[in-house]
C-alpha cells in the first residue's frame, strides 16, 4: 500500500473529492436507471465505497452503484418494488461472502489477457455512451428529446473546456488534481457568468440525512427466496466480476497485487449492509477507479475520503452541489473513457494470433451491446475452446522402430479431452506386428479422459491378439489404468516428473 506522508495524504485527499464529485451523477443516474430514488443510489455509494476502502483487498480501487448492477435491477423493481430489492441486495452480500469463504477470487488469474483487454475497452465505450443520456431532457408528455439550439451549443463548449483544463492544468501545476481544478473552474465560470445550462439538480435533489437501519419490509418465505435468489446470484456474479477485474487492471497499472479473496469479502458485506440501510449496492466502479488511480492516490485514504465527502453533500452541500453544471462532470467522464481506453490494442493487428484479436474485439462489443458478466463468460469459453483446439492438434503419434516383429510408437503432445480423438486414429492394431511399444516420454496425460484413452487402447491391441508395452507413463496413469496395468514399462530414472490432472486424485 501507497505510504502515507502529508504529501500523499494530500493527494489522496484532493483525489478522493474529486471522484466524490464525479461519483454523484452516476449514483443519481443508476438510481433512475433502476427506478429508485436518488438517494438510493447515493447511500449505496457512501456505504460500499466506505466499507470497501476499509477492508478491501486494492486500495486505490472506488467502489459504489454501478450502472451494470443497475439495468438487473430494474425489472425486480417495476414487478415487486424497492424493498425485495433491498432484501437482494443483502442476499447478494451473503452469496459474495460465500465465494470468499470458498476462495473463488483466485480464479480471476484465468481470464485471458484478450478478455481482460476486451473488458477495458468495452468498458471506456460504455462509459463514453453513458453520458450521452445527459444530453436528453424530459418533455410535456413525460418523454425524452435531445437537447437542441444554445442548449446543446452551451453544454458543448462547456464539456470542451473542461476537456481542455484537464489537459492543460498539468502543464502549469500539479499542486492540486487536474480533474478537480477543472470540475471547479468550470463550476465558478458557469455560476459566475449566469451561463443557463444543465445541473447536477436537474437529475433530482441529493438533500438527506443519514441512512436509517430497516430489515427489508418482505415475507420470510420460500416464495421470497424464489424472487429474489436468481436477481442476486446474477448481482453478485456481475459484482465480483467487474470488482476483480478492475482490481487486476490496477494491479497492471501500478506493478502492484491486490487481494482478490479479501475484495470479495468487502465487497459481499459492503452490500449486506448496504441493503439493511437502505441502498442499492454497488460493485468497483472502473471509470472513478481510473480517475482515482491517474491521480496518483493508491491509499486507502482516497475512498475513505470519496465517503465522506459524499455524506457531506447529502447532509450540509446539497445546494452547491446541485448547482455544479452536468458539463463539467461530462467532461471528466470523457476523460476517463479515453484514458481508459487501450489505444494500444490497435497496434496488435497483424501481431499477435487472429483468435486473440476475435477474442478481444468480442468481449468489448458482448460488453457494450449486453452486459460484462456474459461478455466476460462468453470470452473465457472462446478462448478456452481455442486453446483446446490448438493442443489437440499438436498430438503426434510416429514410429520409432519398425521391423517385422516389433514396432515401436513415440506419442508427442497434451494428450486430453479434446486430443484423444486424434490419439486414437493413429493406432491399427489388425495391420501392426505382434509386438507393439508405445513410447509417452514426450506425451502428457492432463485428464480423465486421456487415461479411458489409453486404456482403450490396450483394450483394442488385446482384442486383436497383439502384445502391447507402454513406457514411460507416469505413477499417477499406473494407478489408474486398470486394464493396462500389466502392461505398463516404469523406468524411475528416466520417467517425466508429472501429475495427472483427475478428479480421483484431488
Amino acid at each position: 500500500m501507497q505510504p502515507l506522508t502529508v504529501q500523499t495524504a494530500k493527494t489522496n485527499v484532493l483525489s478522493g473529492l474529486t471522484v466524490a464529485l464525479a461519483m454523484v451523477p452516476e449514483a443519481i443516474a443508476f438510481a433512475l436507471i433502476a427506478q429508485v430514488s436518488p438517494l438510493t443510489g447515493l447511500y449505496a455509494a457512501v456505504i460500499v465505497a466506505f466499507i470497501t476502502s476499509v477492508f478491501g483487498g486494492r486500495p486505490g480501487m472506488i467502489s459504489g452503484a454501478t450502472g451494470a448492477l443497475a439495468v438487473v435491477m430494474v425489472a425486480l423493481v417495476v414487478d415487486h418494488g424497492a424493498q425485495y430489492l433491498f432484501a437482494t441486495v443483502v442476499l447478494m452480500g451473503v452469496l459474495q461472502l460465500f465465494f470468499a469463504a470458498a476462495r473463488l477470487g483466485k480464479f480471476i488469474r484465468m481470464v485471458p489477457y484478450p478478455v481482460m483487454l476486451g473488458f477495458v475497452n468495452g468498458l471506456a465505450i460504455v462509459i463514453f455512451m453513458a453520458q450521452f443520456s445527459h444530453f436528453k431532457v424530459p418533455t410535456d408528455d413525460g418523454g425524452m428529446q435531445w437537447l437542441q439550439g444554445t442548449k446543446l451549443y452551451t453544454m458543448l463548449g462547456l464539456i470542451a473546456l473542461t476537456v481542455a483544463l484537464i489537459y492543460l492544468v498539468p502543464k502549469l501545476t500539479r499542486a492540486v488534481p487536474s480533474t478537480l481544478a477543472a470540475i471547479v473552474i468550470v463550476s465558478l465560470g458557469a455560476i459566475g457568468l449566469g451561463i443557463d445550462t444543465r445541473t447536477v439538480g436537474d437529475l433530482g435533489s441529493i438533500a438527506g440525512g443519514l441512512p436509517d437501519f430497516s430489515i427489508p419490509a418482505v415475507p420470510f418465505n420460500l416464495e421470497t427466496l424464489k424472487i429474489v435468489f436468481p436477481y442476486a446470484l446474477i448481482l453478485a456474479a456481475i459484482g465480483l466480476i467487474e470488482s476483480l477485474l478492475t482490481l487486476s487492471l490496477i494491479d497492471d497499472m501500478t506493478d502492484t497485487r491486490g487481494r482478490a479473496n479479501r475484495e470479495c469479502a468487502a465487497q459481499g458485506a459492503a452490500n449486506v449492509i448496504t441493503g439493511f440501510f437502505g441502498g442499492m449496492g454497488g460493485c468497483a466502479m472502473i471509470g472513478q477507479s481510473m480517475i482515482n488511480v491517474n491521480n496518483g492516490a493508491l491509499h486507502r485514504l482516497s475512498g475513505i475520503t470519496t465517503a465522506l465527502f459524499l455524506l457531506s453533500f447529502i447532509l450540509f452541500g446539497s445546494a452547491l452541489i446541485e448547482r455544479i453544471p452536468l458539463a463539467a462532470l461530462i467532461g471528466v467522464m470523457f476523460v476517463v473513457a479515453e484514458k481508459t481506453f487501450e489505444w494500444g490494442s490497435f497496434r496488435l493487428f497483424g501481431k499477435v494470433p487472429k483468435t486473440d484479436i476475435f477474442v478481444g474485439l468480442l468481449v468489448a462489443a458482448v460488453t457494450v451491446v449486453a452486459d460484462l458478466a456474459i461478455a466476460v463468460v462468453v470470452g473465457v469459453i472462446v478462448s478456452a475452446l481455442n486453446f483446446a483446439w490448438q493442443h489437440a492438434k499438436r498430438v503426434r503419434v510416429s514410429v520409432e522402430v519398425d521391423d517385422a516383429d516389433v514396432r515401436t510408437y513415440g506419442v508427442e503432445g497434451t494428450l486430453f479431452f479434446a486430443s484423444i480423438a486424434n490419439f486414437q486414429e493413429q493406432f491399427s492394431p489388425n495391420s501392426d506386428p505382434a509386438q507393439v511399444i508405445v513410447d509417452f516420454r514426450n506425451a502428457r496425460l492432463m485428464d480423465h479422459s486421456a487415461i479411458e484413452a489409453v486404456n482403450a487402447l490396450t483394450e483394442r491391441y488385446l482384442r486383436a491378439g497383439k502384445q502391447l508395452r507402454l513406457r514411460h507413463l507416469s505413477h499417477d496413469c499406473l494407478e489408474l489404468l486398470d486394464k493396462a496395468r500389466g502392461m505398463i514399462e516404469l523406468n524411475y530414472a528416466e520417467d517425466p516428473r508429472y501429475r495427472v490432472a483427475d478428479d480421483k486424485l484431488a
